[in-house]
């Protein structure tokens, strides 16, 4: 069995995807296994994968007859990982040489359910770490200590599910699974999941995943009803939170981030479809009215001053449709 299983999902992604696998070959190790998720790409990205399978040892490339999304892929490869722990990787980012041991190590040495690390943000030739926004490193913490307070950034809000490492036993049993039916989004909804259900997690100090920006073919430069599917992912999310134990605790983080999305959507509204953008504000302002209104107006009040303002003004909208 081996000791890790790396999951990457790749649809149509081939000016990038020779780094992505040039990358997994520099970190491969006899106790590693790839495993390469082709989601019906219609470009290079099946010949790439071709090329470079029998140059990466223990890779598999694993192909869907339709494209299913990421959420499918990565699930696919949970379904087919055979390894002591997984990651993932998209199909247009890369790893530093020796980042997957490293991770590895890491966890283990910690002896944690999950382990998330830092990340560089690539942007042309520009170079920038961006840290985890964790309360300490390397050493063992609850997960449920890094989702609250909501006035404050936390592991929650660092929504990048390639940048860690995952204890197997976290995917037994059909669990750990993504969404299926959210085709954006569904990367926060997880990471909730995570801290909500897991025992004990850890901040590394690494930061060898280079995460590729403002790439034409990512699913956060689309403008079409994709982008909508926040909506979906945070109400699940906040129907969790209210059942959980600690719903007190931490249903104001979950609005206060939902929130956030919203007005982050709504301002971005002019790069989207104008049939999308239409749909935006009648669907986040039905979003406000099913939040717990309580909650909702504790967090207007602390909001700053434009986001507050925009917030109240699409739910008094949905009050007069």
């Amino acid at each position: 069995m081996p000791k890790l299983s790396v999951v990457v999902p790749f649809h149509n992604v081939g000016p990038y995807a020779p780094d992505t696998v040039r990358s997994l070959a520099h970190n491969a190790d006899p106790d590693f296994e790839f495993l390469l998720i082709d989601d019906c790409s219609t470009d290079e990205t099946p010949d790439v994968l071709d090329r470079w399978k029998d140059r990466i040892p223990n890779a598999r490339v694993i192909r869907h007859e339709t494209n299913l999304g990421v959420a499918q892929a990565r699930n696919t490869g949970i379904d087919a990982a055979t390894g002591d722990y997984l990651t993932f990787l998209d199909g247009d980012d890369w790893y530093a040489p020796g980042h997957l041991r490293a991770a590895v190590d890491g966890i283990e040495r910690l002896g944690c359910d999950f382990a998330r690390t830092d990340h560089v943000l690539a942007e042309g030739r520009k170079r920038n770490i961006k840290y985890a926004p964790a309360k300490v490193r390397d050493a063992v913490m609850d997960p449920r200590d890094g989702i609250a307070p909501a006035s404050m950034i936390t592991m929650v809000d660092y929504p990048f599910v390639p940048f860690g490492i995952y204890g197997r036993t976290l995917f037994e049993n059909g669990a750990s699974r993504f969404e299926t039916k959210l085709r954006t989004a569904e990367d926060r909804l997880w990471v909730w999941r995570l801290h909500l259900k897991a025992t004990t997690y850890a901040a590394l100090s690494l930061h060898g995943v280079f995460y590729r920006r403002g790439v034409t073919t990512s699913l956060t430069q689309i403008s079409d009803n994709r982008q909508l599917d926040f909506i979906p992912s945070y109400d699940l999310l906040l129907e969790e939170v209210s059942r959980d134990r600690d719903a007190d605790r931490f249903l104001p983080k979950a609005v206060r981030t939902y929130c956030a999305m919203i007005a982050f959507h709504v301002n971005k509204a002019g790069k989207y479809e104008p049939e999308v953008a239409q749909r935006l504000r009648a669907d986040v302002a039905a979003a406000l009215h099913r939040m717990p209104q309580d909650v909702l107006e504790e967090t207007l009040a602390t909001m700053d001053t434009p986001r507050a303002t925009l917030l109240r003004s699409l739910r008094e909208t949905g009050r007069t449709v």
